[in-house]
């Protein structure tokens, strides 16, 4: 489990924080959202009918002690990057998810950069598609959350098979990476659409300095994807047929369609496999099998 982020050094502008309503809205927040909607298991006894503190210290990747000591207002300080996944953990709406940043003592957010936050019914139905693998990405392709068939699909952040960001793990050695997942086009045909995706993105916001640092370290280590922006193509990725190299279950050909979230400019990836094919038996198999040894 990841260890709280502290905000030594931070270049983000911050106000006077002593205000203990921090830790009552994160108690308040935690004790609405059901275990079902976070996707967690429901079976057994719960004292309470929302989450546990050891379940949002999970979801956020923070350890349990921090996030007590945030919500008995011990620790008033929370770095922008906690603040965030606090938000998704605990599926804010837009308008939460600001209050959450101010009375944290952070400064207001600017709306001019990359959306980074799932609305929590983009959230719920991450859950409840069971059977389904779906992750949702930012507008520059960078992973933000998966449900448990994604992560026994594909892997996820803490899975040396897969980089959180998809043009990053694409052009990982300056040329093209062997990548476990391969379309019908080329693959050198699937990275210059990811590229022309980039730059339509870049079009949307020129300013956001996550996109900006991304470009410039392709550009530079990568002659594949530097070539690849030079040509000034610009284009949607489109959703195809996909094949996944599995280590356990072997190949598996499936549909991955890339859905989009209005007002929130993310990308919702789905894989799925027409019924009673081989295809639907391998994905339900492995479905089960994450279901069965991370309950």
């Amino acid at each position: 489990m990841n260890s709280p982020r502290r905000d030594s050094g931070s270049r983000h502008p911050r106000q006077t924080n002593d205000d203990p309503e921090l830790g009552a809205a994160l108690r308040a927040w935690r004790d609405r959202l059901s275990p079902r909607d976070a996707g967690l298991p429901v079976g057994g006894r719960r004292r309470t009918l929302g989450l546990r503190r050891e379940e949002v210290a999970e979801l956020a990747g923070l350890s349990v002690d921090y996030l007590v000591r945030l919500e008995q207002g011990r620790a008033t300080r929370p770095s922008p990057q906690v603040v965030e996944t606090l938000a998704r953990a605990l599926q804010l709406t837009g308008p939460e998810r600001e209050h959450l940043f101010r009375v944290a003592g952070l400064a207001q957010i600017t709306h001019d950069r990359i959306p980074r936050h799932v609305p929590p019914g983009v959230q719920r139905l991450i859950a409840r598609l069971g059977e389904i693998p779906v992750a949702v990405f930012t507008a520059h392709w960078t992973l933000l959350v998966t449900n448990r068939p994604w992560r026994a699909l594909v892997g996820d952040q803490e899975d040396r098979r897969v980089d959180s960001n998809v043009l990053r793990a694409i052009f990982a050695d300056g040329d093209l990476t062997p990548w476990p997942i391969t379309s019908d086009r080329a693959p050198e045909d699937v990275a210059a659409a990811f590229v022309a995706d980039l730059r339509a993105v870049r079009g949307r916001y020129p300013h956001d300095p996550d996109l900006t640092t991304l470009i410039a370290d392709l550009r530079t280590t990568s002659p594949a994807f530097d070539a690849a922006w030079n040509s000034g193509a610009v284009s949607e990725h489109r959703s195809e047929r996909k094949t996944i190299q599995h280590p356990a279950a072997g190949p598996l050909t499936l549909d991955c369609d890339v859905l989009t979230v209005p007002g929130a400019d993310l990308r919702v990836v789905t894989y799925t496999a027409p019924a009673g094919s081989a295809d639907a038996e391998a994905l339900q198999f492995l479905t089960v099998t994450a279901f069965t040894t991370l309950s």
